[in-house]
């Protein structure tokens, strides 16, 4: 059986989790910010194109900013095996989110170069560009656009909360590619990514199938009121939006606890901003987020529907208008049965546990599900799977069975032949 290296594995994370890295001030720990499209992202990007090159790959950058590393096969005409994911990060991330998706799949390169092995289909690495959503508002951005999801267009006409244009950012880190942004259907694609949160570990389990994704709904927020004198004015004379959205964040924790959406209703309200964010000053505008996801389709409607309605509610209680956007939207993504089996057969012939999981967070492998088998690995994490946060660790031995799993299942696929 083949072995990666899991001390190279290991090495490359904690290099590019130097890049962007960070103290945080509470823990004392060293965390990670490569936000999408900034310098660090630019700086990380650069670095993972230069492991790529190499390694022998042939690197292409696409219009979206989305970067691929292809190792030919024997058969190049045929569909190549994709493994992929993200290394921009969120203000606060570890160094596991995603790069372990790619620097993982470029350890599966290093160990095929390794051991001369060819393959029958090309095997590309991918990342895509700001798949957390967290500068541009829309998660999953550049497998959206390559999927055909989300127009290009529209994709280069987001802005971030500065105003600055996803377009013109792409070209500042010098990532503006010319290759089409609509991704021709690969074979199959595998992305191997920590858990991020406590089941696997809770369990005992040393590896997750991931069995689909749960549906994701993403608003933001405009609240209107009144700005007044805190002091001077009458509270039954406010038309006050930072208690508008109080109300709001409330009615999302009822929402999420009532059952009446089913156990596995997640609700958050993740960014609150008042304008002018002064103590002594009745705020006359708060812009704030809402997250829902759950894992039913029909109660994720039935949730939305009931959220929308409560806006209403709100406006006409506190005397303030409430104005939203849908900046994120996704419903659940069922993985291709084949590919978990395979997932399942890698991981039981090296003597690793699995179970059957339903991923809470959203990934590109849900959108390359739209076009081609998907399936992906999930690694259990430490303290409590925590994630994005510098506290976030999946250990060296996590972390290599993942990306053994990865490589045996990547190279039966790769040898798949095309069907007659």
């Amino acid at each position: 059986m083949t072995e990666i290296d899991p001390d190279r594995l290991y090495a490359s994370l904690a290099d590019l989790g130097q890049i962007g890295a960070y103290r945080d001030e509470r823990s004392g720990l060293m965390g990670v910010n490569r936000l999408a499209l900034t310098a660090a992202d630019g700086a990380g990007r650069r670095h993972v194109v230069e492991r790529m090159k190499a390694l022998g790959l042939s690197v292409t950058v696409d219009r979206i900013g989305n970067v691929y590393a292809r190792r030919e096969g024997t058969r190049p005409d045929l569909a190549p095996v994709m493994m992929g994911s993200h290394i921009d990060s969120v203000e606060t991330a570890g160094r596991f989110d995603g790069c372990l998706g790619v620097l993982g799949g470029l350890e599966v390169i290093a160990t095929l170069n390794d051991h001369r092995i060819e393959t029958l289909r090309p095997v590309v690495v991918a990342f895509f560009t700001d798949e957390e959503g967290s500068r541009f508002g829309t998660d999953m951005l550049g497998s959206a656009v390559a999927t055909g999801r989300l127009p290009l267009d529209a994709a280069y006409a987001l802005r971030d909360k500065h105003g600055k244009a996803l377009r013109d950012e792409l070209a500042a880190i010098g990532f503006l590619g010319d290759a089409p942004e609509r991704l021709a259907p690969p074979h199959a694609y595998l992305e191997c990514h920590i858990e991020q949160g406590p089941v696997l570990a809770s369990h005992g389990t040393q590896l997750g199938v991931v069995s689909g994704v749960q549906a994701i709904s993403w608003h933001e927020l405009s609240i209107v009121g009144k700005s007044a004198h805190a002091g001077t004015t009458p509270m039954s004379l406010r038309a006050d939006p930072a208690v508008a959205a109080a109300r709001i964040a409330l009615f999302l924790r009822e929402l999420a606890v009532s059952g009446r959406y089913g156990e596995g209703m997640r609700t958050t309200m993740g960014s609150i901003v008042p304008r002018p964010g002064l103590v002594n000053v009745v705020p006359a505008e708060v812009t704030c987020t809402v997250d829902l996801r759950n894992p039913d389709d029909a109660q994720m409607r039935r949730a939305e529907a009931d959220v929308l309605a409560f806006y209403a509610e709100v406006e006409r209680l506190e005397q303030v208008t409430v104005s939203w956007r849908q900046t994120a939207r996704t419903e659940t993504v069922t993985f291709a049965a084949a590919v978990q089996a395979r997932i399942e057969a890698a991981a039981r012939a090296r003597g690793l546990s699995t179970e059957r999981i339903v991923s809470g967070a959203g990934h590109d492998a849900q959108e390359l599900a739209r076009i081609t088998q998907a399936a992906m690995i999930f690694v259990p994490g430490e303290h409590d799977g925590i994630s994005h946060n510098p506290r976030e660790l999946s250990t060296r031995e996590q972390c290599k069975n993942g990306v053994s799993v990865l490589f045996d299942v990547l190279v039966t696929l790769a040898n798949q032949e095309p069907a007659p």
